[in-house]
């Protein structure tokens, strides 16, 4: 279906694209916001446009009523040079308005160059002063067994050195579903949360979602998350403790960077009255043993499943689980090759076959 000429792109993601057809454009009603979210060459540039452009058109308004004294006969340069000084205040001496035509114009290029300053400086002190967050957030999402139960599991962190203080966080989990009457319908679940509130965050904290009962993804495999195009969404709000200000942080995490039988890497290290963050491990993840209600081997950070591993994950998941939980540990460790010496290589034996493995009573699984 070919899109209107007036859709915009709105949202660009991996493996989809959002469009909005056919909502107004008013591209100048709200140009200051605009520049606030444009990048730096993008806002000066437009600063620069508007002050040029200002200038090019008095330039010819000079040129029009010819009362530039020191200038040459219509020479828009000069007449443009003229109009910088004035809307500069430069006023070198060599050129200066000559009649009341010329002179009227200036007072009124006197007037726009008080509007261009005071909405550039504006716009560069508003964009200076605007605090943003830096938050790190883990590659990939965990699900893994603790004290029994699966649990959902992500690190965040403060990528500056400074705190952040009364934070919240939210996740939320979207996915397709399919209504009484067959239409699609893409739900959102809140998620809740081990601890949604901290003190204060620093280079990380690690964020839990017990999969119990009540939970949206209690009973879900990586295969059905894949089937429903599931995906969760972070956000992290907090007061910068060096502005004052508040800030945020969004992150999302589809189907594929959802990690069944994996743990992240402890990062702290007790060295007795040393404590050792090593961030280096932020993002690291390591294999979990499959149990007997949650019976998904590890996948995670360059690790290979094994060959028990192997068995178990062909006995419990879909052909199609099984290759989506193997790719990112490949891609991973041939990242990794150049640094470190590459794990064995560990082929799976047998044909994928249907499940076999009988699990507990009253699992999901």
């Amino acid at each position: 279906m070919a899109l209107s000429r007036r859709s915009r792109e709105v949202f660009a993601s991996r493996g989809y694209t959002i469009h909005v057809i056919g909502a107004p454009r008013a591209p100048f009603s709200d140009a200051y916001h605009s520049l606030l979210r444009e990048p730096w060459p993008v806002t000066l540039a437009a600063v620069a446009a508007v002050y040029l452009a200002a200038n090019a058109l008095f330039a010819l308004g000079y040129l029009a009523v010819g009362g530039v004294e020191g200038a040459r006969a219509g020479s828009f340069f000069d007449a443009f040079f003229f109009s910088v000084q004035t809307m500069g205040t430069i006023g070198y001496g060599a050129m200066h308005p000559r009649g009341s035509a010329a002179n009227a114009l200036m007072v009124a290029e006197s007037l726009v160059s008080l509007l261009v300053t005071a909405g550039s400086t504006g716009l560069v002190f508003a964009k200076l002063s605007r605090s943003t967050a830096r938050i790190n957030f883990s590659r990939e999402a965990t699900v893994s067994p603790m004290n029994g139960a699966p649990t959902l599991a992500f690190r965040v962190g403060n990528e500056r050195s400074n705190l952040l203080v009364d934070v919240n966080v939210r996740v939320s989990l979207t996915r397709t579903e399919r209504t009484a009457e067959g239409s699609t319908f893409y739900r959102m679940y809140d998620l809740a949360l081990a601890r949604d509130r901290a003190p204060s965050l620093a280079r990380s904290f690690t964020i839990f979602h017990t999969i119990d009962a009540a939970s949206p993804l209690y009973g879900s495999t990586p295969a059905s998350l894949a089937a429903e195009e599931a995906e969760l969404q972070v956000a992290v709000l907090g007061l910068d403790d060096v502005t004052m200000q508040p800030v945020h942080a969004l992150h999302r995490y589809d189907a594929a960077e959802i990690l069944y039988g994996a743990r992240h890497v402890d990062i702290l290290d007790d060295q007795g009255d040393t404590l050792t963050l090593d961030m280096t491990r932020f993002h690291r993840t390591e294999p979990t043993d499959a149990t007997e209600g949650f019976p998904f081997p590890a996948t995670g950070d360059g690790q290979s499943v094994g060959a028990e591993g192997a068995d178990q994950l062909e006995a419990s998941l879909p052909r199609v689980a099984v290759a989506r939980a193997l790719v990112p540990s490949c891609r991973r460790r041939a990242r990794r090759r150049s640094r470190r010496a590459p794990p064995p290589r560990v082929a799976l034996r047998g044909s994928l076959r249907r499940p076999t493995t009988r699990l507990a009573a009253g699992s999901p699984w």
